[in-house]
């Protein structure tokens, strides 16, 4: 159980720091325009090594802003909640921490999924037709890694659930 719980806690605490680093980067994308190579991020904008905040109110990088936060404050709740799991502290009996931070980890994963689904899906349809040589960057492909990583940490505090389940349910009473 206590391994199912460490590997879970690793997976989230990497996804966590992948989902700042994600969000807070500026290579999303990259494209060129006017011969110059320019990048892009959900809050800044890059060319001829210039940058410049995004002032435009477009709903999809606020959704995908939004959605990008919300992810990481969720891996974080989860991630305490975790670790409240080694101790075993809890004012209910019918209340396990590594079922809820499991839900959680879940929560963080469906949320970077939508933030991610959004971006890829209007930059491929809008912006990839607005550039012509385009493609996707580091802090792109790392919100896809940090989603697979909140992913399996909410498949290892499951199992680590279920293990405890199985144990309460064996013991005697």
């Amino acid at each position: 159980m206590y391994s199912f719980m460490g590997g879970g806690l690793f997976c989230a605490i990497v996804g966590n720091i992948l989902l700042v680093v994600s969000t807070a980067t500026d290579y999303w994308m990259q494209y060129r325009l006017s011969g110059n190579y320019a990048h892009q991020g959900l809050w800044r904008y890059c060319m001829s090594n210039k940058c410049y905040m995004q002032t435009d109110s477009m709903a999809y990088w606020n959704a995908t802003r939004a959605f990008m936060i919300l992810s990481g404050m969720s891996c974080f709740a989860g991630i305490i909640t975790g670790i409240m799991s080694f101790a075993h502290f809890s004012s209910f009996d019918r209340f396990n921490h590594s079922f809820a931070a499991g839900i959680m980890f879940f929560v963080s994963t469906f949320f970077v999924l939508l933030g991610m689904a959004i971006y890829t899906g209007v930059t491929v349809n809008f912006l990839g037709r607005r550039f012509g040589d385009w493609r996707f960057s580091w802090s792109y492909i790392l919100g896809w890694v940090a989603m697979l990583m909140t992913f399996f940490a909410g498949i290892f505090y499951i199992c680590a659930y279920r293990m405890c389940e199985c144990r309460r349910g064996t013991s005697p009473r």
